[in-house]
């Protein structure tokens, strides 16, 4: 009699199991979309304000403030700001490091840690069974599986680059794919939960291994397995390449596996979904491909969008093309680079982000020349600093050298071939610096390709009324000063192209031996300095880096400083912050060590809500560091 009861009893617990497996699953997705419409509507209103709000064009008497201490008072007013700076401070500039290649804000840690405890606690709650057990396998056991692949269809969204999650947020598809990886790792220990629940609740489990769906689910967690230690940070720095290929290939066997596994069980739907969700990624990508290389598709000359590969050290590369009149991207976006005959993949893509600008500004000013504004001295210039084409009619893209396809890619720049390049983008936010009062923007190496190009858009937004910005310092740290040769005459043009009242501050500092220019043909320093400084005086002595570097017409200008040594960037963001009120941009490219001294630099008290109630700025950070996220 006990025995039968015994029996019915675990009948009853499946019964019930089952049910509450469907109810969980279900209330997690809500509980997630929950959240993900919470974080839209808070971004959204964000984005709304900073676009609506009215923008001042400063005056030309701005310029002399911007740069001096102001007088500031106490307000309750700025209440609202200081709160704001506040949590700004503590969710994104406090870090927690692992190691000393890893580092997670606060904000990080805590949708790390939220996660975690909602998924166990969904797995083991109410599992006490009919007879009064506490913690029944016969409940968590199935329930930890059931609550693991419900979340695969948003994982799998979370990796992609076209997705819907990223639309309802605004948050970009690169800062989803911390959330990606977090949450499949979570998942990963959840689903070797549910495994060892069933090899231990099945005495016989050796019995069940004749049966497919078992042993499907055996590959799936094996491939999952495999994929996660190719995913550890070392392993994705050290040998990306390697790591591509195995995310592939895993996750393609995890799919297939766990497919087969969860029809036995009637749960297919969770997987099917991530199949066409890939796909529907990869239809979007591939029109885009279309559309923007059409020229390789027979609608036009195949050679219209051959690349240039240029040395311009051991270290990095210049890749560059006609832009094409139908490509559009603007300042911070990147693009996926396709070239079949430098990739060991034909059609394997490679993230690097667009180092000019798109705009019809320096092009429409420098039509408007006459042949006899256009000296022979400033043709001389233009040539010796070596562009051939202007910067703002190419696409074009600074690279670092490390293994693998940039290393073969410096290899067809020795050869001095053009390559054949797919582009595929742009993708990401672009940062609008109009509403702030003054931006600093800080790179390390090549990560001026991302703060040259949003220098260029301040400058075109003050040029059209269009801004509030008053300073604007650019900072970028370099191994070699030959390196300024990249981007020397774009920054020419662009302080020629400056409104008078605009304040700017080139600060560029050399970290390797070799501090000095190769000597070149100048400018006519006097005529340069007048040309781009109104009311500055062609007499004024210039600064010992300046008068020490051969002469460089950039170097000639008094806003342009190049030192030895690296920046201090504490020092430098303290000052800018004591000499600006209202609001304050800081946007940092460069390695984790850069990035991480400047959220130190920017947190308490440099930042405290107390500062800004004092009449001190409401700083923003942007943060794109290199690396593989």
């Amino acid at each position: 009699m006990d025995s039968v009861l015994s029996a019915r009893a675990v009948r009853n617990d499946k019964t019930v199991g089952i049910a509450r497996n469907i109810l969980y699953t279900k209330q997690a997705w809500y509980c997630i979309g929950l959240f993900i419409f919470i974080i839209g509507i808070f971004q959204w209103t964000l984005y709304l304000h900073a676009k609506l709000t009215p923008r001042r064009p400063p005056s030309v008497q701005d310029k002399e403030l911007a740069s001096a201490p102001r007088t500031r008072a106490f307000s309750l007013r700025r209440l609202p700001a200081a709160l704001t700076n506040a949590y700004r401070v503590i969710a994104f500039r406090w870090t927690l490091d692992i190691g000393k290649t890893y580092t997670l804000n606060m904000a990080e840690v805590f949708v790390t840690l939220a996660y975690i405890i909602f998924v166990y606690v969904w797995t083991f709650i109410n599992t006490t069974d009919l007879e009064g057990h506490k913690l029944s396998m016969v409940y968590w056991c199935n329930r930890a599986g059931g609550i693991a692949v419900c979340q695969f269809p948003l994982i799998t969204v979370l990796g992609t680059k076209n997705n819907f999650v990223s639309l309802v947020t605004g948050i970009s598809y690169d800062k989803l794919n911390y959330v990606h990886r977090m949450m499949a790792r979570v998942v990963f220990t959840l689903l070797w939960v549910h495994a060892s629940g069933e090899i231990i609740s099945f005495p016989s489990f050796q019995d069940y291994l004749q049966d497919a769906w078992l042993r499907c689910a055996i590959l799936a967690v094996a491939a999952l397995t495999v994929l996660m230690f190719a995913s550890l940070r070392p392993i994705r720095a050290g040998a990306y390449e390697f790591f591509f290929y195995t995310h592939f290939a895993m996750v393609l066997v995890f799919l297939i596996g766990a497919y087969y596994h969860t029809s036995y069980i009637g749960a297919e739907h969770w997987i099917y979904p991530c199949f066409v969700i890939w796909a529907f990624d990869r239809l979007v990508r591939f029109i885009r491909l279309v559309l923007f290389n059409h020229s390789y598709f027979g609608f036009s000359s195949g050679s219209t969008m051959d690349a240039t590969v240029e040395l311009l050290s051991d270290d990095f590369v210049r890749l560059h093309f006609l832009r094409p009149s139908h490509f559009h991207w603007t300042p911070g976006q990147t693009a996926y680079l396709i070239m079949p005959f430098v990739s060991r993949i034909p059609f394997e893509a490679h993230p690097f982000t667009i180092a000019s600008f798109d705009s019809n500004l320096f092009e429409s000013i420098e039509a408007e020349k006459t042949e006899t504004e256009k000296s022979n001295k400033t043709k001389q210039a233009t040539d010796a600093l070596g562009a051939s084409v202007p910067f703002w009619k190419e696409v074009v893209f600074f690279i670092n050298v490390r293994e693998g396809f940039t290393a073969r890619l410096k290899e067809a720049a020795l050869k001095g071939k053009k390559v054949k390049v797919f582009v595929d983008g742009p993708y990401g936010p672009s940062p609008d610096l109009g509403s702030y009062d003054t931006s600093v923007l800080i790179a390390g190496g090549s990560g001026v390709s991302y703060t040259l190009p949003t220098l260029l858009d301040v400058i075109e937004q003050a040029r059209d009324g269009r801004s509030n910005c008053r300073r604007v310092v650019f900072i970028w740290s370099i191994r070699d000063a030959n390196h300024v040769r990249w981007i020397d005459e774009t920054l020419l043009k662009a302080l020629q192209l400056a409104p008078s009242w605009l304040s700017i501050s080139i600060r560029i500092h050399v970290t390797g031996p070799n501090d000095c220019i190769d000597p070149i043909p100048r400018l006519n320093a006097t005529e340069d300095s007048q040309s781009t400084e109104e009311g500055k005086s062609s007499e004024e002595p210039e600064s010992p880096q300046t008068t020490e570097k051969s002469g460089h017409p950039l170097l000639a200008l008094e806003s342009v400083k190049l030192e030895k040594g690296r920046p201090n960037l504490p020092a430098m963001l303290k000052e800018e912050v004591d000499c600006t009120t209202g609001s304050m941009s800081v946007s940092v490219c460069g390695s984790l060590p850069i990035a991480r001294t400047v959220r130190e630099a920017l947190c308490f008290p440099v930042s405290s809500p107390s500062n800004v109630l004092n009449g001190g700025p409401s700083v923003t950070l942007h943060v794109e560091s290199f690396g593989y996220a």
